[in-house]
């Protein structure tokens, strides 16, 4: 849950918006307040979205889904405006984590709880397929764990077993890894892809991992149609129950009810200790200001008149018919500090990922011959951004003191919250003239020197970017992670720059070209995940913000910018300003 942007409405219908639930490829979600205090997630379709005709029927059968489905394990529709822009929807508020942010967060489920979530889940597909709907995009995003059990949300490409698809000729609605053979080969859909689907998220849940692997879409994808699902170290009779339910047959894979007597539960998932410490809601819903209890200082006649004067901010919204235009005035509210952003943050929302023209580019800088790739891009050089003498000063007076307890190294022993948006880069990243490579997503770094700084031997990093979402995501391992000693510390961020500079107050691009390092990730250690495979992973914008001295600006959409995106891996060095680039890569976006 973030804060409200200035450019947010302050009102969409009936609802008060009180803050930021998350965003997905379709539009935002906020959380909003009824006059009589119920709280709802509203959904608000992007303005350029609307004009699709495409997305805007997928929108409205969503809406349509909502409605027929009536369950426990659904959140349920409570109202629409479909009939003219601004498009919305709001369902009732489940407060709770993902599945995919309580595995991240407290780490695989236990055998036993595993059983129960399985158990839950196929219980709330089966109450959707009496509706003769098939969910379509199951996975850990799109299941909240709420204290009463598990929500079933984001039913954007739902469909009914009599209605066409919305898809394009050679393009397949899903999620890599959970999208079910007969899906991403025929597009064929049935609730045969859900029980497969279903199968694939209990995976995730029992190991704490991708069920068929990380790397481009395609990848995933031909694994899920040729290969074993991955439940390795899972408890047997819990393994084999998944497999069962992954069965490239999709007439191989069990009914729903043979998959809930199968988990043979005994109890209820509510009262299950380990679901119960995942799913309780650690985040305040906003409220009224608090007043302090604290002796107020004497003021002046004439400064008590102003206050009492003072009118209070507005904000752009929508009026209850539905049209634009409308400032209302909302509360003054002291500023909050901005939320860090982290792989433990909760979205309440997601959108199914469309596969269109996936691209992946893997970069291997300084390898030996025996680990060149022949489909790996050609590795790019790197570029030195050095701190200024009196950054270097400031560095050296903060780690005085831990000189004589602590060996002195090029690395900190505790990286900055953040690195500062506090130069030009030099990095940039731009689509191959060449269609046949632009086709596939190549592009090149411009880079104006090579630096003193080097990524370690062996550094293997990607950048994903699905053709059309808002989203991006950055991976990197080291070369023979989990073998051996793990090394010292080296910690990366990983910056994100959009082709257009970042109205620092806004957060919306400007119309000038990009030029600072853009929103970037909290420093890591590189070998954090040395004995679990060694794959560091970031999504963007989850994991983003831009840190320009005491200004923090969270990360835009991808959507929201077309053009070249750049995205460097940063060797942080020592305080918020000493890093250097030491990889450099890109993707293309719309437009």
């Amino acid at each position: 849950m973030d804060e409200l942007r200035p450019q947010d409405p302050a009102r969409i219908g009936v609802w008060r918006i009180l803050a930021r639930l998350g965003a997905g490829g379709m539009g935002q979600v906020y959380l909003g307040r009824s006059p009589g205090g119920r709280l709802v997630a509203v959904k608000v379709i992007r303005d350029e979205i609307s004009d699709h005709p495409e997305s805007l029927a997928r929108f409205r059968r969503e809406a349509a889904t909502m409605e027929a489905v009536r369950s426990p394990y659904a959140a349920q529709l409570i109202e629409a405006s479909l009939d003219a822009s601004p498009y919305w929807l709001a369902t009732e508020y489940v407060p709770g984590p993902t599945l995919r942010d309580a595995v991240r967060a407290s780490g695989p489920f236990p055998p036993e709880s595993a059983l129960r979530l399985f158990a839950a889940l196929a219980e709330g597909l089966a109450t959707v397929h009496v509706h003769g709907v098939t969910h379509r995009d199951l996975k850990p995003q799109n299941v909240i764990l709420a204290p009463q059990g598990p929500q079933l949300i984001d039913f954007g490409i739902a469909r009914g077993l009599d209605l066409t698809a919305l898809t394009r000729t050679g393009m397949a609605l899903g999620t890599p890894g959970y999208a079910a053979p007969e899906v991403l080969l025929r597009n064929e859909v049935g609730p045969a892809a859900d029980v497969f689907a279903l199968g694939a998220t209990i995976a995730h849940a029992a190991t704490g991992r991708p069920p068929y692997g990380e790397g481009d879409p395609s990848s995933v994808n031909y694994r899920s149609v040729h290969e074993d699902i991955d439940v390795a170290g899972v408890r047997e009779d819990l393994a084999a129950l998944i497999r069962r339910c992954v069965a490239k047959d999709p007439a191989e894979r069990p009914e729903l009810a043979a998959v809930i007597a199968g988990c043979a539960v005994d109890s209820a998932l509510a009262s299950d200790a380990h679901y119960r410490s995942v799913a309780r809601d650690t985040e305040a819903v906003p409220g009224p200001e608090p007043v302090s209890v604290s002796e107020p200082k004497p003021e002046s006649k004439s400064e008590s008149k102003s206050a009492e004067s003072a009118e209070p901010p507005a904000r752009w919204g929508y009026d209850e018919t539905g049209k634009a235009g409308t400032r209302y005035a909302v509360p003054n509210r002291s500023p909050a500090p901005a939320a860090r952003r982290g792989h433990g943050r909760r979205w309440l929302a997601a959108c199914a990922v469309v596969l269109v023209v996936p691209l992946a580019l893997w970069l291997h800088p300084r390898l030996g011959d025996d680990d060149q790739d022949p489909g790996a891009a050609p590795a790019t050089g790197t570029i030195t951004s050095g701190a200024t003498a009196k950054d270097e000063a400031t560095a050296k007076d903060d780690t005085t003191a831990k000189d004589d307890a602590t060996p002195k190294d090029d690395a900190p022993e505790q990286p900055p919250d953040h690195i500062v948006n506090d130069r030009v880069s030099q990095d940039r990243w731009t689509l191959s003239d060449d269609p046949d490579q632009a086709s596939h997503g190549g592009g090149t770094c411009d880079l104006a020197s090579i630096g003193d700084s080097s990524p370690p031997d062996g550094l293997r990093s990607s950048v994903l970017h699905t053709t059309g979402s808002g989203t991006a995501s950055v991976s990197m391992r080291p070369k023979d992670a989990g073998s051996g000693k793990r090394p010292e510390p080296y910690y990366v961020s990983v910056g994100i720059r959009p082709p257009h500079e970042t109205d620092r107050t806004t957060g919306r691009p400007l119309k000038s070209v990009g030029k600072g390092i853009g929103f970037t990730t909290e420093p890591v250690d590189l070998y954090s995940e040395w004995s679990s495979g060694g794959t560091v992973k970031f999504q963007y914008p989850d994991d983003f913000q831009a840190h320009f001295g005491e200004r923090t600006v969270d990360a835009i959409p991808v959507s929201d910018d077309p053009g070249d995106w750049t995205v460097v891996i940063y060797h942080v060095e020592g305080g918020p300003t000493k890093y250097t680039s030491v990889v450099c890569n890109g993707f293309h976006a719309g437009g």
